[in-house]
C-alpha cells in the first residue's frame, strides 16, 4: 500500500510517499510563486489570480472604440467636405491624439476611417487604404511625439501620399495650374488639406485638451498618457 502526504510553502511542494516496506520517499517539487498549497480538497489554488495569464485592458479597448466612433461620426456628418479631390477632413484633427493616448488612439482613428469610408463606399481601395493612411500617420505621430510639430507634418504627408496616391481613381484632380501627372496633383492636394486638418487644427485641439486637464483626468482613471 502506498500513502502520500502533501505539504509545502509558496515556492516548494514536498510529497512524501510511504510504500509497503515503510520506506519513505520524499520528492521536493518547485512550484511557481503564484501558486500556493491549500488546505482545501484541491491541493492547489492561485495565490495571485492575475499572474501568469494575459488579460485584455478593457479601458484601452473602450478608449479606442470611443475614438473610432467619434472619427466615423465626423466623417459621416461632414461628408460634403470629407470626400473629393479638394477636401478638408475635419475628423483628421483627432489623429494627433495619438501623441497623448498612444495605440488606443492610433487604432481608433484607423477603425474610424474604415467605418466612415465604408459607409459611403467609393470602393474597396478607399476603405482599406484610407484606414492604412490613418494607421501610418497615427503611428508616426506617436513614435515621434517628442518632436510634435515635425511629427504632425510627417503624418500629414503620409496621409497625402497614401490617399492622394489612389484617390485620382475616383475623382479627377483639381486644376492647380501645375504641369504634373494626375496622381501627383492629387497627392499635393490631399497633403495640403491634411496639413490643415492635422498639423493646424489637430495641434490646436491637442493643446486645448492638455490645457483643460484631460491628461490628469485620464491618468486618474488608470489610463496611460505619453505627453
Amino acid at each position: 500500500m502506498i500513502t502520500s502526504k502533501i505539504h509545502g510553502t509558496h515556492s516548494h511542494l514536498v510529497i512524501s510517499l510511504v510504500g509497503p516496506s515503510s520506506e519513505t520517499i520524499i520528492r521536493v517539487v518547485s512550484v511557481p510563486p503564484w501558486w500556493r498549497v491549500s488546505g482545501s480538497s484541491h491541493p492547489f489554488r492561485l495565490k495571485y489570480p492575475g499572474v501568469g495569464r494575459k488579460t485584455l485592458d478593457t479601458r484601452k479597448i473602450s478608449l479606442a472604440a470611443v475614438i473610432a466612433a467619434l472619427y466615423a461620426a465626423l466623417v459621416i456628418f461632414l461628408a460634403p467636405v470629407s470626400f473629393g479631390p479638394i477636401q478638408l477632413r475635419i475628423a483628421d484633427c483627432i489623429i494627433p491624439l495619438a501623441a497623448l493616448l498612444g495605440w488606443p488612439a492610433v487604432i481608433g482613428v484607423s477603425l474610424g476611417a474604415l467605418i466612415g469610408n465604408a459607409y459611403f463606399f467609393l470602393g474597396a481601395v478607399d476603405v482599406v487604404f484610407g484606414a492604412v493612411a490613418n494607421l501610418l500617420a497615427g503611428a508616426i505621430i506617436f513614435r515621434f511625439r517628442d518632436r510634435l510639430l515635425p511629427a504632425l507634418t510627417a503624418g500629414s504627408v503620409a496621409i497625402g501620399v497614401v490617399v492622394g496616391g489612389y484617390l485620382w481613381i475616383y475623382f479627377p484632380p483639381p486644376d492647380m495650374g501645375l504641369s504634373m501627372p494626375v496622381w501627383l496633383v492629387m497627392i499635393v492636394s490631399i497633403t495640403l488639406s491634411s496639413l490643415i486638418a492635422v498639423a493646424v487644427l489637430g495641434y490646436a485641439l491637442l493643446q486645448a485638451l492638455l490645457s483643460s486637464g484631460l491628461r490628469e483626468l485620464l491618468e486618474s482613471r488608470g489610463l496611460k498618457t505619453y505627453l
